[in-house]
């Protein structure tokens, strides 16, 4: 049967719609991952929903996942869920893909499906420790999920409706007798997640501070920034001077722009124009403030290079003419591999703060810390301060009242602020006082063990090597053995918090120093089962042969391009090589530098040469002496990657190594 011209035409037609329909898909999820690329996240949504719904786009799996991360990057981890499972189901092939899925089914309260990723993603051994400790810790406070949701106080924290908006209301903070807090309410919209900027703003508290009204004011015109992020305020003891984050405009991916800075009330009762404080790190997000009670520390929350894990918290001190102090982590016992923010330190000297890492209900939690006899113990405030949902920014007005801001089911808006008062409660105890014992407390006895091997293929076991193990501070090892035929040492009690040496030495191996630390280590009571609980944490000790000629790689040595300056990360990893040659004060070495072969062999010669020689005066100048290293520079001579084509491959010919030359 003959086909009519017309209907062909039709049919022409159809198809020429259909591929117009499906080059309009791909250009909208190409626009959308543009968009996801350079931060702007709730752009990033529209358009790979969009791109979601239309036809003509193949890679399913990626498209949910970056909807999905789009979702999690600007917060809001319950709406990634569904598209995080859509990406899992198309098979991606990103190892973060579940850990993330996990949290955000989390957040939705949905704790045995998220176990069930958790569990998934730590048997595929992620190459990220960090990742790897966060998803195990994550883990176990889902096992435990029922003890912790057993805490409860008995009153209903109570949204402050009337000054609460569909935006976003927190860091609530009482200055006399307004109440202060951070809130989107600018014209500019920012990019990441779609609402108004933020900014500082005021309001006279009610009778009942619950009541307080809807019509908030600016908090300063001096501090207000029309393109910027503001937010977060901490004021000194006087009340005169104040010190807040401000940052995230957008002009850079991944909020990395956002600095602490500085005002102070003059005479006429008018805030100065803010300035940048000089503890804040350039290439790094610094924010949530707070001063001590006494405001001579202030705390705050920082990602800066050393962190335990995400973001950390941070202290520093304040002279009597407003000079701040070098920086210092909190350690292990408050920082964990998650973000630990939104630090509060009530007159009582206890510290509250907002984390993820530790256990806890939801996404943020808030927890206390308190200190006694040295140890640090961090307690979750229990229901109904904490929730599913995002819970953090504490601020007192007494022990038993406050206020706090979460993201809660049943908010006005995003995050809304809350004030609680415990006074209403039927319980005779302040909500965030501990809760009595009823039984004796449970005690977990800590202990090193391990191994020392040769470091080789396979690791045999080192017998007669002496083991000594050393507390920081105490000259007396609290250990010391020479290991037996099987090459094991220990075990040997450890004390909570402190930070710990393992020297080893065995005739014909280079000495090896080995860093072990309790920070973080301890279980937390809510994990503890037992009357009493053993805990030994084993550490295998690999010993390197001597050998006249033998070669070791440093890790982690890099160069800005063409330069031979050494940088600080390199410096940290010097240093672990002037500690080998400190504990082998006999050995010699030679230490050489190498180039990949993209420029001329001259120059990398020359360059190779230069590094080398830096890497040793820099050795040389931390007290070893000269004439036990020689530097050599080999350029492209000795490549480990013939033909290098990829990044990576051209990274491992660019290496600094050390040789011994006699012991």
């Amino acid at each position: 049967m003959k086909i009519s011209t017309s209907y062909s035409l039709l049919v022409a037609l159809g198809l020429a719609i259909g591929l117009a329909g499906c080059n309009s898909a791909m250009q909208v999820y190409k626009k959308g991952v543009r968009q996801f690329e350079q931060g702007e996240y709730n752009l990033a949504i529209e358009n790979l929903q969009k791109a979601a719904n239309g036809k003509g786009v193949t890679d399913v799996a990626r498209l949910n996942y970056l909807l999905a991360e789009s979702y999690r990057l600007s917060n809001r981890f319950p709406q990634a869920a569904p598209f995080y499972q859509k990406a899992i189901e198309a098979g991606i092939p990103e190892i973060n893909a579940k850990m993330y899925y996990a949290y955000a089914l989390k957040a939705q309260g949905r704790y045995p499906e998220a176990l069930v990723q958790l569990d998934q993603y730590v048997a595929t051994k992620p190459s990220s420790k960090v990742n790897l400790e966060k998803a195990r810790r994550e883990a176990e406070t889902l096992r435990a999920i029922d003890l912790i949701s057993q805490k409860k106080i008995a009153f209903q924290p109570k949204n402050i409706g009337a000054l609460n908006s569909p935006g976003s209301e927190y860091a609530p903070v009482v200055r006399g007798d307004e109440l202060i807090f951070t809130s989107s309410r600018k014209e500019k919209i920012y990019k990441n997640n779609g609402q108004p900027m933020t900014g500082l703003y005021k309001i006279k508290l009610a009778q009942k501070p619950d009541e307080t009204g809807n019509n908030p004011q600016l908090f300063s015109s001096n501090i207000f920034k029309d393109d910027a992020n503001e937010g977060t305020p901490a004021f000194s003891k006087d009340g005169k001077v104040m010190i807040f984050a401000r940052g995230n405009n957008g002009k850079r991916k991944g909020g990395l722009d956002v600095d602490l800075f500085i005002s102070r009330l003059s005479a006429d009762n008018a805030w100065s124009e803010p300035l940048r404080l000089p503890i804040s790190d350039s290439t790094a997000w610094d924010g949530s403030p707070a001063f001590s009670a006494d405001g001579k520390t202030l705390y705050f929350a920082s990602n800066r290079a050393g962190t335990v894990g995400g973001i950390d918290l941070y202290r520093t001190n304040m002279d009597a003419s407003g000079r701040f102090s070098r920086p210092v982590n909190m350690g292990r016992d408050i920082n964990t591999p998650g973000d630990e923010m939104f630090p509060y330190v009530a007159e009582d000297g206890k510290l509250y703060f907002a984390s993820d890492g530790h256990p806890g209900l939801g996404k943020l939690d808030i927890f206390v810390a308190t200190r006694s006899q040295g140890i640090i113990s961090v307690e979750n405030l229990g229901v109904p301060i904490n929730s599913p949902a995002d819970d953090f920014g504490l601020f007192l007005v007494e022990a038993d009242k406050g206020y706090f801001a979460s993201n809660r089911e049943g908010g006005k808006g995003d995050d809304d602020i809350y004030y609680f008062d415990d006074s209403e409660s039927t319980t005779e105890k302040p909500p965030l006082a501990s809760t009595p014992p009823t039984e004796a407390p449970k005690r977990v006895r800590y202990f090193i063990a391990g191994t020392v091997s040769e470091n080789a293929s396979p690791q045999a076991p080192l017998d007669s090597a002496t083991v000594r193990i050393i507390e920081e501070g105490v000259e007396t090892p609290i250990g010391e053995v020479l290991t037996g035929n099987p090459g094991t040492y220990g075990k040997y009690p450890l004390k909570e918090g402190k930070d710990y040496t393992i020297l080893v030495e065995r005739p014909g191996y280079l000495t090896k120093r080995e860093q072990f630390t309790m920070q973080g280590r301890s279980i937390p009571p809510i994990f503890l089962k037992k009357a009493e609980t053993d805990t030994t944490f084993e550490v295998p000790i690999l010993l390197d042969k001597v050998t006249l000629g033998k070669t070791f790689v440093l890790e982690n040595i890099y160069y800005d391009l063409d330069k031979y300056a050494i940088r600080p990360d390199a410096a940290e990893e010097l240093d672990k090589l002037v500690t080998i040659l400190k504990d082998n004060p006999t050995l010699k070495i030679e230490l050489s530098s190498h180039t990949d072969v993209r420029a001329a062999d001259a120059y990398n010669i020359r360059l190779s040469q230069n590094r080398a020689k830096a890497a040793v005066d820099y050795i040389v100048s931390k007290g070893i002496e000269a004439e036990r290293m020689i530097a050599k520079g080999y350029g492209e001579t000795q490549l480990i990657v013939k033909n290098a084509k990829t990044e990576d491959e051209h990274q491992r010919n660019r290496r600094t190594e050390f040789k011994i030359l006699s012991f």
